[in-house]
């Protein structure tokens, strides 16, 4: 018998999601220089990591001979200290990414549906479809996420609804109003899996703790990959009541994360004056990105995390000649969007250079 024939059924079908290329490969495929080659296509940190956890990082692994904490006690007690939640109101990932994941172990199965927005982060609909649950996708409002059609999407089957605020790779934020008016309003069989991937670019965030407190059925999720730029690191948490997470601590596997990841992430908490620096240099870049892009005369969401997405006709052809122009964006074909590229702000000598070079491969273009 074959390896197929012998795989689960499932698995034969899973869609694969496919990040962003590395520097090093698009160098190697285009016989580049890496040096000189740009990423803004996975909304990493143009301003490096967070420096409290680099430190804090490099000690720990002078210690790689040991195991981690399982319990991760240091980080949620950490993370208790900033919040005001209870220790075990935490659960930690390798990234958010994992803990999609673990809740999908928890609460997905044959005939269960998930509710999302159909331009939404794919994992969401790729940790439905592993555990042959049914994504129920709604459109958007344009570019605007309603959260009345997530609400009218609901059916007894369904268990999840997802949503990103900022989300991605759109960039719409909704507001704290309508994000509590959405989570009293869902029916108690069904969880709100709230991700807040990019919520520290923003000034006022929304608060789920007191939904949390009022017993409202709602899972936060929070990564170091972004701001504190951490992302090689994979490192994030869930943060919801505490019985829900010990239904979702149920799935997760001992030693998920490592303890370098885990001490860098403790330390990175308290690095205010980096986690300051980035938002201030991010909305500068967001504001030049959009300048920009109006002087070209390119639609753009007005997005508030670290990216933004831009309307230029053939995504994947515009992404191809910005990548052999050593600039790596990210077209958004899979999503359902062929005509847009999400771009990450990059430093500002960085977002200039690919100003330049998009308007150069746009006046290049026939007709």
């Amino acid at each position: 018998m074959t390896y197929a024939e012998l795989a689960n059924k499932g698995i034969l079908t899973q869609p694969v999601y496919e990040p962003g290329k590395p520097i090093d490969q698009v160098a190697r495929e285009l016989g580049l220089d890496p040096a000189g080659i740009v990423k803004l296509a996975s909304n990493e940190n143009p301003f490096g990591p967070s420096p409290l956890g680099v430190a804090a990082g490099e000690k720990a692994l002078r210690e790689a001979q040991l195991y981690p904490d399982g319990g991760y006690f240091t980080l949620r007690k950490k993370l208790s200290e900033k919040t005001g939640l209870e220790m075990n109101q935490f659960i930690i990932g390798a990234g958010s990414n994992e803990i999609i994941e673990l809740i999908g172990h928890a609460f997905l199965a044959p005939g269960i549906e998930c509710v999302m927005h159909k331009s939404a982060f794919i994992v969401y609909k790729l940790v439905t479809l592993m555990f042959g649950a049914t994504p129920v996708e709604v459109p958007l409002d344009g570019m605007r996420q309603d959260l009345r059609q997530l609400v009218a999407a609901i059916t007894p089957r369904t268990r999840l609804v997802f949503l990103a605020s900022p989300a991605n790779p759109v960039g719409a934020t909704n507001t704290a109003v309508e994000i509590e008016v959405l989570v009293q309003t869902l029916p108690p069989h069904v969880i709100l899996v709230m991700d807040e991937a990019y919520l520290e670019f923003l000034d006022n965030p929304p608060d789920l703790r007191p939904l949390i407190a009022e017993g409202r059925k709602v899972i936060g999720l929070r990564t170091f990959s972004k701001i504190y730029g951490l992302a090689s690191l994979r490192v994030g948490y869930g943060y919801a009541a505490a019985e829900l997470i010990a239904v979702v601590q149920r799935a997760r596997q001992p030693f998920n994360v490592s303890g370098v990841a885990v001490a860098a992430a403790v330390a990175a908490l308290d690095d205010g004056e980096f986690v300051a620096k980035v938002r201030k240099e991010n909305k500068a870049g967001l504001a030049q990105l959009g300048e920009g892009f109006m002087t070209l005369g390119l639609e753009f969401v007005p997005g508030r995390g670290n990216f933004l997405l831009v309307k230029v006709g053939d995504g994947v052809a515009v992404f191809d000649a910005l990548q052999r122009r050593g600039l790596i964006t990210r077209p958004v074909k899979p999503y359902g969007l062929p005509a847009w590229l999400r771009i990450t702000v990059g430093t500002w000598a960085q977002n200039d250079r690919l100003l330049a070079s998009l308007a150069d491969v746009l006046q290049a273009r026939p007709g």
